[in-house]
């Protein structure tokens, strides 16, 4: 089978030749691939920032984020079989850890994460196991919700853990309406109440926020902080989510929540720097959100079954995967790219 490899930090991806996955455990599941996100973590790859976090051994295949049809499955797997259209929650998990035991299958110690540390889904075929493949509904497309494996997943998680404590009346600030945001918004909308205030660089994608959920947008240029104590009445937001994480974003987004808010961060990039009395004084909260649970992927599901969740994409063919990469690198993809094996 075809598949997109890393055989060099600060070299280009290779379009392979290699085997196809085959079942090696009872509880395995091979997924041919019907959409790959990509994703800026597979920048962060390329350029060697994940290489001693990872520990993978080179050449391997890239793609974290993936969906498709089961091919395959071992001789324990009972809950998808051939032909079903699913997702896949991007880690393998063993079920048996305390993490696991608990549902935050997301922090499981044994864990394997295909596109980072083992083979990924910028392939023809995939291997993944019983645990991690969520069945969706016949409404929807694996190209078409492919990057919310991950992107989607992190955003859910997020906007889910902020959306248990916003009320009618508050405000959220979303921070970024790229990739993760524009599914943020959305996410938030159907799940709360809250007023959405969404803040992003580029004057398009303040333009999507509003169409898909948002209250109020704002072009960062500058005066953002000013725009969004204007519309809290001074006091800043409840929550803010922050989906960029760098670029100065950090300081703007503690400088918009409010005493005794949450700052959630998603994105990352920088340190967070804020003096600790600071935050004594005004209780303020920081949140750190990783990728979310099975449970948090099928739920996410449900959203987009449900239409109240719908990925913008742009797609690639596999052929063209170093375009997919130089797109989204230099800021051209409005959404997620997605190969298409």
């Amino acid at each position: 089978m075809r598949a997109v490899r890393v055989t060099g930090y600060h070299s280009p991806l290779q379009l392979e030749d290699v085997p196809e996955p085959a079942i090696e455990g009872p509880h395995d599941v091979i997924v041919k691939v019907g959409g790959a996100g990509v994703c800026r973590t597979d920048l962060h790859i390329l350029e060697g920032q994940w290489a001693e976090k990872s520990g993978v051994t080179l050449p391997y295949t890239i793609g974290h984020e993936n969906a498709g049809w089961v091919a395959a499955v071992g001789s324990a797997v009972t809950n998808v079989a051939e032909g079903d259209k699913v997702i896949l929650h991007p880690l393998i998990t063993c079920g048996l850890c305390r993490a696991c035991r608990d549902g935050d299958d997301v922090h499981c110690e044994v864990s394997l994460f295909p596109g980072i540390d083992t083979d990924g889904g910028y392939a023809e075929y995939l291997r993944t196991s019983a645990r991690s493949v969520v069945k969706i509904d016949d409404r929807l497309e694996p190209a078409d919700v492919a990057a919310l494996a991950d992107a989607g997943l992190t955003a859910y998680h997020a906007v889910a853990k902020a959306a248990r404590r916003l009320r009618p009346g508050d405000t959220c600030v979303l921070i970024g309406a790229g990739g993760l945001g524009h599914i943020g918004i959305q996410v938030l909308a159907a799940l709360s109440p809250a007023e959405i205030v969404v803040v992003d660089r580029n004057p398009d994608a303040v333009k999507l926020a509003l169409e898909i959920g948002a209250r109020h947008g704002i072009v960062a240029a500058g005066t953002q902080i000013d725009q969004v104590r204007e519309l809290t009445g001074g006091h800043g937001a409840e929550v803010v989510i922050d989906f960029v994480g760098e670029g100065g974003s950090t300081a703007e987004g503690l400088a918009m929540t409010r005493r005794a808010g949450d700052y959630h961060v998603v994105g990352y990039g920088e340190n967070i720097d804020v003096p600790t009395i600071d935050l004594i004084s005004a209780e303020i909260s920081i949140v750190g959100n990783l990728v979310g649970s099975y449970n948090d992927l099928a739920a996410l599901m449900a959203l987009a079954a449900q239409g109240k969740v719908t990925l913008h994409t742009q797609k690639y063919a596999l052929d063209n995967v170093q375009e997919a990469i130089d797109d989204l690198a230099a800021g051209r993809v409005r959404g997620r790219a997605i190969l298409t094996p």
